[in-house]
């Protein structure tokens, strides 16, 4: 089986507060790649240039010395947090940026769903933006025309293709931008997490594609925060870590070795947190978790109130208007249920000095188990800063229905908590239920 792709110490430097300056040439050698139809085999996508990725105070590594190789029909996941480097590594491989060192080549056209809607012109309607983005993909207009019929069908949005697609919703660019890069026979398919915008069964719907696409015999490269998925689709996955590959095998292997993550790094003080995002102004300090008598716990019980207490510092002697806190309870990536301060109400937060914001949760409806939490901080449509598992939260089960008995654990792995009642009823004459 021949290699379709090659990457040797790629790396990607970018300089904080600077908008980079591209040149002409390289536009135009990017676009004509594009056009041209399939390229050479292994044909270099980006070689770095080490003059051009000086040091500097204020800049930092997307991606450092990142090396693998794909065979042709593999499926690769590629899974890391937030700011890990997977979409730069993305880009570079569908020719949206080049790297500062290193090099790549593949082997065959690339289609690319990198984010919502990329490629598509907004004045144009979905069946011209078909055209358009076949033509990109260096399809003729006689083998879009055969494939027309299937992707707008695929799509679910036939009474939009004349649409403009400026007026499409987020899921409207993704079902029909997912149709066009999985109709068009690309040889090799990049899918970021774009599919998290479109509902479960368009998901459902693409997943299946894109295993058909497999079978085949085309090579993905699947970047997902949904971790089942991944592990069905992918025979194999890499794990970036700050824009480095720690490890590369099989994906279940990899998986177990991502999702261990977040509770080593929940146990680090936020101090020492280096992977946070946002513009800092505002920073979140501290996350205690109290009991009802307001004591910090290392445990909580299900059913059980329980306040998490949020500290936060402003950088800047001003008053931040129209805050916004999220707060996630995860496990496993994967989220349990979520704290937004908007929606419980509706009054201003607005943020000055220091200081901390309560969150209380009056039953914990979780089973036992060990959950991290992810927070989300933000004034006036500014992220001011994000990081994920920012906290561990244990919980041991407890009698959260008042019966005496503890949550049943024959379900397994840990689960959310309702309340609820029932009752027996009985049937008579032509089967009507008779509640006793």
């Amino acid at each position: 089986m021949s290699v379709a792709i090659q990457v040797d110490r790629l790396s990607k430097q970018y300089q904080l507060g600077v908008i980079g300056h591209p040149r002409l040439v390289d536009d135009v050698n990017r676009w004509w790649a594009a056009f041209r139809g399939r390229p050479d085999p292994l044909s270099k996508v980006g070689k770095g240039n080490k003059a051009a990725a000086k040091n500097h105070d204020e800049t930092f590594w997307a991606l450092k010395d990142v090396s693998f190789e794909v065979k042709e029909g593999e499926v690769l996941g590629i899974v890391g947090r937030n700011g890990a480097g997977k979409s730069t590594l993305l880009k570079i491989l569908a020719r949206v940026t080049a790297p500062s060192e290193g090099e790549a080549r593949v082997k065959g056209r690339i289609a690319s769903l990198l984010e919502v809607g990329t490629g598509f012109h907004p004045e144009l309607s979905g069946r011209e933006n078909v055209y358009l983005n076949g033509a990109i993909l260096g399809m003729t207009k006689a083998e879009i025309k055969r494939k027309f019929d299937e992707i707008v069908a695929f799509s679910e949005i036939e009474k939009f293709i004349d649409t403009p697609v400026k007026r499409y919703s987020s899921g409207m660019y993704v079902r029909l931008a997912f149709a066009v890069a999985a109709h068009l026979d690309p040889e090799i398919l990049v899918v970021d997490e774009v599919l998290a915008v479109g509902d479960v069964a368009f998901q459902a719907k693409c997943m299946g594609k894109m295993g058909e696409v497999a079978k085949g015999g085309r090579t993905i490269l699947f970047v997902s925060h949904n971790m089942a998925a991944m592990e069905n689709l992918c025979s194999r996955a890499i794990l970036l870590e700050g824009g480095r590959m720690v490890e590369s095998g099989p994906a279940a292997e990899v998986i177990r070795r991502y999702l261990a993550v977040p509770m080593s790094l929940s146990k680090m003080s936020l101090t020492t947190r280096k992977d946070r995002q946002g513009a800092g102004e505002i920073r979140i300090t501290n996350i205690e978790v109290l009991d009802v008598h307001d004591r910090p716990v290392q445990y909580v019980s299900s059913g059980q109130a329980v306040t998490l207490r949020v500290h936060y510092s402003c950088s800047t002697p001003r008053v931040y208007s129209n805050c916004r806190i999220i707060l996630g309870i995860m496990k496993d990536a994967r989220p349990y249920f979520m704290l937004p301060t908007e929606v419980v109400d509706r009054r201003r937060l607005d943020l000055e000095g220091s200081g901390f914001i309560d969150f209380t949760v009056p039953e914990l409806p979780l089973s036992g188990g060990d959950y991290v939490i992810d927070f989300y901080i933000g004034s006036e449509s500014v992220t001011q800063d994000a990081i994920v598992a920012a906290c561990p939260l244990s919980v041991v089960d407890g009698d959260f229905y008042g019966s005496g008995r503890d949550c049943p654990r024959g379900f397994g792995g840990q689960y959310v908590l309702v309340r609820f009642d029932w009752r027996l009823g009985e049937s008579v004459g032509h089967g009507t239920p008779v509640a006793r």
